[in-house]
């Protein structure tokens, strides 16, 4: 019998191996991938020990990455100008607009504060153009802890998780202007250990590292907002309120529900059927959760080392950035852990992107 459950175990492990498909590396930990229809691949590169080089990348077909939208951008260095350049940009993805819109934290390194003036900002580039056709300045919405981490878009609506400082954003797409709401509620503030490849995060001082408001999705039909802080559980709220500016607090509080406790997240993705994929970066697996919060495992692979921001493509693949942010010098006692190079899979679900 147990021979039988070894070969069992074996061949099983082997079907989910054969399913990932490496498409680009990197020596450079990456957070992020997203992908036009017609097949362009960008990439984003978080610099939390706050050195320098590129943020943003295209992954070009014969598998070498450039700065984008160009080297001016992502050539900040410390004491120059930031409103014509990326600080250290968090996350990125390929609105329904069209555009390559990026999150810019402002934050030069992790744990420090957002820098003054427009060094925290939304960019939103024209794939068509590869020029920079929007930038919305977010330091009326950040505060000195604020880690402003990850977009959703949906109409004129962008709505943004702050990891550092536990908030959601709600962002008028037009004016520019936005509003902090669910400051410090529990929806938004990480209290549980975040748990990677069996060992619980801690900072260089042996505290409990803490991300907050992190991943987010909305529904494909943009009546929910899914969102959470990085060790989870997953919570939603129907958008209608969150673009209610004259709910106060209270009343907007009063309509969160808790959907799902996942586990410690390093990404998500949402489908056309509304279906959630969310990384479990302590058992190195992807789940699928349905609407109806029915759960199944999609792969689970060693290869998965800390998945972050996934993504689906019109193909109807999931695409998977292995970072492994879990085993850079700030978690790992001031050594750094990370095999490289770090590798970006994708594997075929047979699904459809979520038009938000």
């Amino acid at each position: 019998m147990k021979h039988v459950l070894f070969l069992l175990a074996t061949l099983l492990s082997t079907t989910t191996l054969a399913q990932l498909e490496p498409v680009a590396t990197s020596e450079t930990v990456w957070n992020g991938v997203t992908v036009t229809a017609d097949h362009r691949i960008f990439v984003c590169f978080p610099r939390l020990e706050g050195d320098t080089g590129m943020r943003i990348g295209e992954v070009l077909p014969d598998g070498h990455i450039v700065p984008y939208p160009n080297a001016a951008w992502n050539n900040w260095q410390a004491g120059a100008a930031t409103d014509e350049t990326f600080v250290r940009t968090n996350s990125l993805r390929i609105g329904p607009d069209g555009l390559l819109w990026g999150v810019d934290t402002g934050t030069p390194r992790m744990g420090a504060a957002p820098l003054p003036g427009p060094a925290a900002k939304l960019v939103a580039i024209d794939p068509r153009t590869d020029q920079v056709v929007r930038i919305l300045p977010l330091a009326a919405v950040s505060t000195a802890t604020s880690f402003i981490d990850d977009l959703r878009l949906w109409d004129n609506t962008i709505f943004l998780t702050d990891a550092g400082a536990p908030a959601l954003i709600v962002l008028d797409k037009t004016t520019g202007q936005g509003r902090r709401v669910l400051e410090n509620h529990v929806s938004t503030t990480d209290q549980l250990p975040i748990r990677a490849e069996g060992k619980i995060m801690k900072d260089e001082r042996g505290n409990e590292v803490r991300i907050h408001a992190d991943q987010l999705e909305i529904s494909p039909d943009g009546q929910w907002l899914y969102f959470q802080p990085a060790s989870g559980p997953l919570w939603r709220v129907e958008t209608k309120y969150l673009c209610d500016a004259a709910m106060d607090e209270k009343a907007l509080a009063a309509q969160i529900s808790l959907f799902y406790q996942t586990p410690s997240t390093g990404g998500t993705a949402i489908d056309a059927a509304g279906n959630l994929y969310v990384s479990d970066v302590n058992r190195r697996r992807i789940l699928r959760i349905t609407p109806e919060g029915a759960t199944s495992v999609v792969v689970q692979d060693k290869r998965l080392l800390w998945c972050d921001a996934l993504w689906i493509d019109h193909e109807g693949y999931l695409w998977m950035p292995t970072g492994q942010l879990n085993r850079l010098a700030p978690f790992q006692k001031g050594v750094n852990k990370v095999q490289r190079p770090v590798v970006i899979y994708k594997m075929k679900i047979g699904a459809r992107p979520s038009p938000s």
